[in-house]
């Protein structure tokens, strides 16, 4: 049985960690940014939604290229030319242009995750896929909990200019540590395997990777929704200043990325599908609940209970990855889909929940996102429950790498 490759893993992590923290920092900043500039809730949608949609093409192209040209050039391109663009924003004053430039920067980040979260894959040991990718997760969460965190404190205190700055530099460092640490391309597993990768036609009719894609998609719409809206309901709604904004952004993803850990952990011994419903579950109620609250702590409770959800669903269905990329050889295209789908799903949540506060009330871009996710409960429960009339998921703690997931 292989051992987790410990310099690569903690290479990986960190350079995603402060990667993910500049993002983090800029966050909650976005949508009242741009509000202040006149931008309607469409316009704020398609802030969000341009950096998704130039991802959501690119995303399986990447990951397809580093099946075959390896993972660490990749990544090391894709984190330098993310920081050259983040320092964009500095120059940005109008609403089409962070539109332009979240668009160009949704290509440079296409090529880190798939090529990222491949890699882990590849260096993870059988019977641990829920664990290891429960771990490295928390290298996005504790990014994505401390920046909110740290933006609204560097807005309040310095400028927004400085805050685009922090996230360019956390990308460069995120660079400099993958290219030092990561070993030679030649070393990497891609180019020790005989097989070839799986068509992209075996993945894409698939039904348990459909299952998998449409639930990733749902859950990424709901997290489009709060990013986009929720700051602008703060700000509008309950006056916060920008560091509560930030600090009521982090909760969510601080709950979520705790329960990485223990829920990767139970995810390698107990049925993996019955994790990702009970999460979506819990996803429903909470953004629902978002339009119904009254103060400032009604907010809070909803935004850690979506965190919760996302904290027992996520490391189940990442598990449920690593495998379907080990038992097809394409651990790159995999992780490339499911990224696509995290895109498609921030992009539709975000622009659907735009419109509906256009339409209706501010308030109403959050149901949005429910109907989407019991939406996606339900598909992936169709595509992943049964295969040829049989249960296509048994209980993984027995055999796991024998099971299509």
């Amino acid at each position: 049985m292989k051992k987790l490759d410990k310099k690569i893993f903690g290479t990986l992590f960190f350079s995603i960690f402060g990667t993910v923290t500049g993002v983090g920092i800029v966050v909650p900043l976005l949508p009242v940014y741009a509000h202040s500039l006149g931008a309607s809730g469409l316009y704020i949608g398609l802030i969000f939604g341009a950096f998704s949609i130039s991802r959501t093409f690119l995303l399986p192209y990447f990951g397809r290229l580093s099946d075959k040209k390896g993972r660490k050039p990749i990544i090391v391109i894709g984190l330098f030319a993310y920081s050259l663009v983040s320092l964009l924003f500095i120059l940005a004053r109008n609403v089409e242009g962070l539109i332009a430039i979240r668009f160009v920067q949704g290509i440079t980040s296409a090529m880190i995750m798939p090529a990222t979260q491949a890699y882990v894959g590849e260096i993870t040991p059988a019977g641990r896929e829920g664990t290891t990718m429960g771990l490295f997760n928390l290298s996005m969460f504790c990014g994505l909990s401390i920046g909110p965190l740290l933006g609204g404190v560097i807005k309040d205190r310095f400028s927004l200019d400085t805050a685009f700055a922090c996230m360019g530099f956390l990308a460069l460092a995120g660079f400099f540590l993958s290219f030092f640490c990561l070993p030679p391309t030649q070393s990497e597993q891609v180019f020790r395997r005989i097989k070839q990768p799986a068509p992209w036609k075996r993945l894409l009719y698939d039904r348990n990777m459909i299952g998998l894609f449409v639930f990733r998609l749902a859950y990424a719409a709901c997290i489009g929704v709060i990013w986009s809206f929720l700051p602008v309901l703060a700000d509008a709604e309950f006056s916060l200043t920008s560091s509560s904004i930030g600090i009521l952004v982090m909760l969510g993803v601080f709950f979520s990325g705790l329960l990485h850990v223990p829920g990767g952990f139970v995810a390698d011994r107990v049925n993996r599908k019955m994790m990702v419903v009970i999460g979506g579950i819990i996803v429903s109620y909470a953004i629902f609940s978002f339009e119904w609250a009254v103060s400032f702590w009604d907010l809070v409770l909803a935004n850690i209970l979506f965190g919760i959800g996302g904290g027992i669903a996520t490391p189940a269905l990442m598990a449920m990855a690593v495998i379907k990329g080990n038992t097809t050889d394409a651990m790159g295209s995999v992780m490339g889909l499911m990224s696509m789908a995290h895109s498609m799903g921030m992009l539709a949540g975000a622009l659907f929940a735009g419109l509906m506060m256009d339409i209706f009330h501010l308030r109403h871009a959050f149901p949005a996102g429910g109907v989407i996710m019991i939406l996606g409960i339900g598909l992936f429960l169709i595509c992943i429950h049964y295969k040829n009339g049989v249960p296509a998921l048994a209980d993984l703690r027995t055999a796991p790498l024998d099971i299509e997931v």
